[in-house]
């Protein structure tokens, strides 16, 4: 299973180091609402993100929607590749 991970995304000319843990990704996922998402993909990214480069990416933040692109492109690189099927009910029917 993944752990800590560092993954650096590039946005335009600049790279973005991120380091994160089961625990971050616990806690942004629990923090998803209905009508909270921005904020804590905002947190997430924040908090992850290298503090040398802390003020750059705040710049960035100021836009929602580069902010969900950019936790998006995280959780999914952060994600596991694991192929996964499901499986489909046989047609036999039951008397």
């Amino acid at each position: 299973m993944t752990h800590k991970r560092d993954i650096t995304l590039e946005v335009g000319d600049k790279e973005f180091t991120f380091t994160l843990t089961p625990q971050d990704i616990t806690k942004y996922f629990n923090a998803l609402t209905q009508t909270n998402k921005v904020a804590p993909a905002n947190n997430l990214l924040a908090n992850t993100i290298l503090p040398a480069q802390k003020d750059e990416l705040k710049v960035l933040l100021g836009n929602p929607v580069m902010v969900m692109q950019l936790a998006g492109t995280l959780v999914e690189e952060y994600a596991p590749d694991v192929e996964i099927i499901v499986k489909k009910p046989s047609a036999t029917l039951t008397a």
